[in-house]
C-alpha cells in the first residue's frame, strides 16, 4: 500500500495545480491584497541591542536603566562658526524644540543642579574649541521614535550648514532614511542587470517577464507576512527581498524547462505541465529544503537578530516554492502562447568544448585546493571583525561619515558609559567617582554626590533635577571616555571600569553604553558562529545524503562549496580590511543553503549520464556542457545581487555583505565547473559502490524483518496421532 500512496497524492496534488488554476489564481491574488496591506503595518528596528539575550549583562542593565531612569534617545551636536555668545543662543532654541528633554553644555556642566550664570569659571575645551560648541541633547522619546525625529528634523533646519551631528538617534535616523533611499535603487539596478541575464540564457524574450513576475509575487508574500513577527530588523528589510529574488530564481527557471521540454513532444499543455511537475516537483523541493536549512540555521543563534533574519529568509523560500509550485504552472499556461510567439535562438554557445577543456585542468585545480585550503581556514579567523553599531554607520563620502570625523578632530572621541549602581553610600559613590574621573583616558565622571557640595542634602533640590542621577534604589555614574566604541583598547577601557566600580559595589551593578553593548555582542556571536555552521553544514548534508544515498557523493557535493566559502572569508584578512563579523556569520550559511544546489544539479546530472553506460570521463564532461549553462546563469543573478549591494550600499554591514555574498556566489559557480566533476570521477567508484549497496538495504531490510518476525512467532503444535489398534 506504501508505494501506491506517494503516487496518488502527487497525482491528486498535480490535479489541483492544473485543473484548479484558476481558483489557485484567485487565492493569490487575495493574499497579495492583504500581504500589501499587511506590510505597511511592520516596524522596523535599527537598534542591535534591542536582539542582545535576556542574559547578556548590558541588556540587564538597560532594562534596569529603562525602569529606574528611563531609556530616551540622545545625540551630539556640534555648531561650528559660532561665538560663545550665539552658542548660548543656539542651545536656549534647541531646548525649546518639542521633542528635546535637555541640552548640555558649558553652562550646565558640572554643576546640574543650578541654572547659574553663563560660563562660569572653569575650563571650555571640552564644549567650547576653536570656534565649535559642542552640546549633548536628551530627547522625550526613545532614540527611533517618530517625535525624536521630528525634533532632529528641526535641530537640522535651526542649524542649517553649520551642525554637524552623531549619537544613537541620528545614527538610528540616518540609517533607516540611508535605507529608504538606497535600496530600491538597488533593487532596479539588480531587476534589469537579471532581466538582461536571463534574456540570453533563455529562449524566449517572455521567459523573463514571467519569471519576474513570480519572483515579484513571491517577495510581496514575503514581505507582507512578516507581520508575524510585528517588527523586523534593519537587516531582514533592507537584503531579504534581494536574496530571495537571487537565491529563488531557480525554481522557477528549472520548473519551465522541464515544462519546455515535455512541450516538445507534442502533448496538450496542460499534460506537459502535469508531467513538468511529476518531473520538477521532488528536485524543486530538495534543492529548497537545502537553503531553508542553511537560512533556519541562524535562527538558532543566541543573538536575535539571526533568528530575526533566518527566519525571514527561510519563510522567503517557503513562499518561493508555494509560488512556483501553484501558481507559477497556472501563469505558464496562461502564457504559453507568448512564451512561444516570443521565441529566440540561444545566445550562448554550447558549452561541450569548454567543458573538455575545464576538465583536462582537474588535478591542477585539485592540486591548487590542496595547498591553499588550511591558509584559508587559518586566514577566515583572523580577520579583522566589527561587532557592534560601527558596522552599521554610514562609510566614507556620506554626510554621517564626514560629520563624525570633524567632531572628533575638533573634541576628540566622546564615549558614553552609564554605570549603575545600588543608592546606598553618598560617600562611597563619590570616592567611586573621583578615581573614575582621575584614569587618564576619561574625560569626565558626573554623578550627583560628587556634584553636590558637600553637607548639603538632595532632599535641597527639585526632584526633577536629582532623578537623573538619582532613584530610591540605584543611582547613576556617567562616565564619558576619549576612545573609540569599538577597539581593543575602548575594550579595556571598560574593563578596567568594571573592575574598579566592581570593588566598590561587588552586587547589583550595570555598565550601558556603545562600549559594553559591543562586548556583549562579540561574546555572543563567537559563540553563534560555531553552532551556526556546524548546523548548517550538517543539515544540508543529510539532505544532500537522502537524495544521493551515498558518503561519497556527498563529501564530493559539499567539499567545491566549503572550498569557496573558506577562500570567500579569507580575503578581506589578506586585503586588509575591516569585515563586519555579522555579514560574515550570515555569508557562510547563506553561501552553503544558496549555491550548493549548483553542486547537486551537477551530481544529479553526472549521475543521470552514467545510468546510460557512459563511462566517469564521458559523464563528468556531459554534466559539466548539460548544466553548465544553469549554474553559470544562476551564480551569475547571485553575484549581480551582491555587487549590487556592494556598490551600491553606503552601510557597512550591507555592504560587506553584499561583497561577500557577490563574491562567494562566483567562487562557487567556479569551483563545482572546475573541482567538482573532477572529484565525481575519482571518487566514482566509492559512489558507484554506495549507491549498489542502497538497493540492496530494503531487500535485506525485508529478510532480516521476516527472520525477526519467524523467531517471535510460537512454533506450531504437533498433533498427536491416534495409537493403532
Amino acid at each position: 500500500m506504501k508505494k501506491n500512496n506517494k503516487p496518488q497524492l502527487m497525482d491528486k496534488l498535480i490535479d489541483v495545480i492544473v485543473n484548479r488554476r484558476k481558483w489557485i489564481e484567485k487565492i493569490f491574488i487575495i493574499l497579495i491584497i492583504a500581504s500589501v496591506f499587511c506590510y505597511f503595518q511592520i516596524g522596523v528596528n535599527y537598534d542591535l541591542t534591542k536582539y542582545l539575550p535576556k542574559s547578556a549583562p548590558s541588556k540587564q542593565g538597560i532594562d534596569v536603566m529603562e525602569e529606574e531612569f528611563g531609556y530616551p534617545g540622545s545625540a551630539r551636536v556640534m555648531i561650528g562658526d559660532v561665538t560663545l555668545y550665539e552658542a548660548k543662543l543656539y542651545k536656549e532654541k534647541i531646548e525649546l524644540i518639542d521633542g528635546v528633554d535637555t541640552v548640555t553644555w558649558a553652562d550646565s556642566a558640572g554643576q546640574i543642579y543650578v541654572s547659574g550664570d553663563f560660563l562660569a569659571a572653569q575650563d571650555l575645551s571640552d564644549y567650547y574649541k576653536d570656534g565649535y560648541a559642542i552640546m549633548d541633547i536628551q530627547f522625550d522619546e526613545g532614540d527611533t521614535d517618530s517625535g525624536t525625529y521630528a525634533a532632529i528634523n528641526e535641530i537640522k533646519a535651526l542649524l542649517g550648514d553649520k551642525g554637524y551631528y552623531s549619537g544613537p538617534s541620528i545614527d538610528n535616523k540616518t540609517l533607516s532614511e540611508t535605507m529608504a533611499n538606497e535600496i530600491p535603487n538597488v533593487m532596479v539596478f539588480v531587476v534589469v542587470l537579471i532581466v538582461v541575464i536571463l534574456t540570453a540564457t533563455t529562449t524566449s524574450w517572455f521567459e523573463p517577464v514571467l519569471f519576474m513576475v513570480t519572483m515579484v509575487i513571491a517577495i510581496i508574500l514575503n514581505m507582507g507576512t512578516n507581520i508575524i513577527f510585528g517588527e523586523i530588523s534593519f537587516l531582514s528589510s533592507s537584503v531579504a527581498a534581494i536574496i530571495q529574488l537571487a537565491v529563488a530564481m531557480d525554481y522557477s527557471i528549472f520548473l519551465l524547462h522541464t515544462f519546455s521540454a515535455e512541450k516538445k513532444e507534442g502533448i496538450s499543455t496542460e499534460h506537459a505541465m502535469s508531467s513538468a511537475l511529476r518531473t520538477a516537483i521532488p528536485s524543486i523541493l530538495s534543492s529548497g529544503a537545502t537553503t531553508i536549512i542553511g537560512f533556519a540555521a541562524l535562527a538558532l543563534m543566541q543573538f536575535g537578530i539571526g533568528k530575526d533574519l533566518g527566519l525571514v529568509l527561510a519563510k522567503s523560500i517557503v513562499w518561493s516554492l508555494v509560488t512556483v509550485l501553484f501558481l507559477m504552472p497556472a501563469l505558464i499556461i496562461r502564457w504559453d502562447k507568448y512564451i512561444e510567439k516570443s521565441a529566440h535562438r540561444l545566445f550562448i554557445p554550447p558549452l561541450d568544448k569548454l567543458s573538455k577543456v575545464i576538465y583536462k585542468t582537474r588535478y591542477l585545480v585539485l592540486a591548487a585546493v590542496v595547498i591553499v585550503i588550511v591558509p584559508a581556514y587559518t586566514a577566515q579567523n583572523m580577520n579583522n571583525f566589527m561587532y557592534g553599531t560601527a558596522s552599521m554607520g554610514g562609510g566614507e563620502g556620506t554626510k554621517a561619515y564626514e560629520d563624525q570625523q570633524k567632531m572628533k578632530e575638533v573634541f576628540g572621541e566622546n564615549n558614553a558609559l552609564m554605570v549603575i549602581i545600588p543608592n546606598t553610600s553618598p560617600i562611597m559613590e563619590k570616592d567611586l567617582t573621583d578615581e573614575l574621573d582621575a584614569l587618564s583616558y576619561v574625560k569626565s565622571a558626573t554623578s550627583l554626590s560628587a556634584t553636590l557640595p558637600a553637607g548639603m542634602p538632595e532632599s535641597f533640590f527639585p526632584k526633577s533635577l536629582t532623578e537623573q542621577l538619582h532613584t530610591d534604589n540605584y543611582a547613576r555614574i556617567i562616565v564619558v571616555m576619549d576612545c573609540e566604541t569599538e577597539s581593543a583598547y575602548s575594550f579595556q577601557c571598560s574593563d578596567e571600569i568594571q573592575e574598579i566600580t566592581n570593588r566598590y559595589y561587588p552586587d547589583n551593578t550595570y555598565f550601558v553604553g556603545g562600549t559594553p553593548a559591543t562586548q556583549d555582542i562579540k561574546n555572543i556571536i563567537l559563540s553563534d558562529y560555531s553552532t551556526v555552521n556546524l548546523i548548517s553544514i550538517l543539515g544540508v548534508a543529510v539532505v544532500v545524503f537522502l537524495s544521493f544515498r551515498s558518503l561519497a557523493a556527498t563529501l564530493a557535493v559539499m567539499i567545491p562549496i566549503e572550498v569557496a566559502i573558506y577562500i570567500n572569508t579569507a580575503l578581506p584578512y589578506l586585503y586588509g580590511n575591516n569585515l563586519a563579523f555579522l555579514g560574515f556569520l550570515i555569508v557562510s550559511s547563506l553561501q552553503l543553503g544558496a549555491t550548493v544546489d549548483y553542486a547537486i544539479l551537477m551530481t544529479n546530472t553526472y549521475l543521470d549520464i552514467r545510468k546510460n553506460q557512459a563511462n566517469k570521463h564521458k559523464a563528468a564532461i556531459g554534466a559539466m556542457s548539460k548544466c553548465g549553462l544553469s549554474i553559470m546563469t544562476s551564480g551569475t543573478v547571485l553575484t549581480v545581487v551582491g555587487y549590487g549591494l556592494y556598490f551600491m550600499s553606503s552601510v557597512a554591514t550591507i555592504s560587506d555583505l553584499g561583497q561577500l555574498i557577490g563574491r562567494g556566489a562566483l567562487l562557487s559557480m567556479f569551483f563545482v565547473l572546475a573541482l567538482l566533476p573532477g572529484l565525481l570521477s575519482i571518487c566514482d567508484r566509492l559512489i558507484m559502490r554506495d549507491r549498489h549497496m542502497v538497493t540492496w538495504l530494503p531487500k535485506l531490510r525485508k529478510v532480516m524483518l521476516r527472520r525477526i518476525a519467524h523467531k517471535k512467532s510460537p512454533l506450531p503444535k504437533k498433533r498427536k496421532l491416534p495409537k493403532a489398534a
